[in-house]
């Protein structure tokens, strides 16, 4: 398995759909939108396995200080292989030093960030208006 990790917006819609619908994201309910808003982010980092998309993530940002990232995803078959701690790696490369790199984090996906190097925000308690049902 050779993985490829690059900043790209050549995309198919249905890979991205496909990598979502496989891990029950209830954003692949919205396509067209989920498509619009990760190809119009800030950075969008791909995974590939011989020219399948395997994972992807997006950021948010400001350009100097702040960068969010609302996804990174894996599809399930290469989950636990280091392909999202690459995705991660990637946007270091962008925004190491970014005063503030900011996530939600939830279930397993602690662990996981946890030991990438993130780390609860002081007494901050995440909050939103969730229209999804898959959390």
């Amino acid at each position: 398995m050779i993985i490829d990790i690059k900043e790209t917006k050549d995309v198919k819609q249905e890979d991205i759909i496909a990598i979502y619908r496989a891990n029950h994201w209830s954003s692949a309910e919205k396509p067209e939108l989920l498509y619009q808003a990760l190809l119009n982010s800030h950075s969008f980092i791909t995974a590939w396995d011989s020219g399948r998309l395997i994972g992807l993530g997006n950021a948010l940002s400001d350009g100097y200080l702040v960068v969010y990232y609302p996804h990174l995803i894996v599809h399930p078959d290469y989950q636990g292989r280091g392909v999202g701690k690459m995705i991660l790696a990637k946007f270091q490369e962008k925004y190491n030093s970014f005063h503030q790199q900011i996530l939600v984090a939830d279930g397993k996906a602690i662990d996981f960030y946890s030991k990438c190097g993130f780390e609860p925000a002081g007494q901050t308690q995440s909050m939103w208006i969730y229209k999804g049902n898959d959390h």
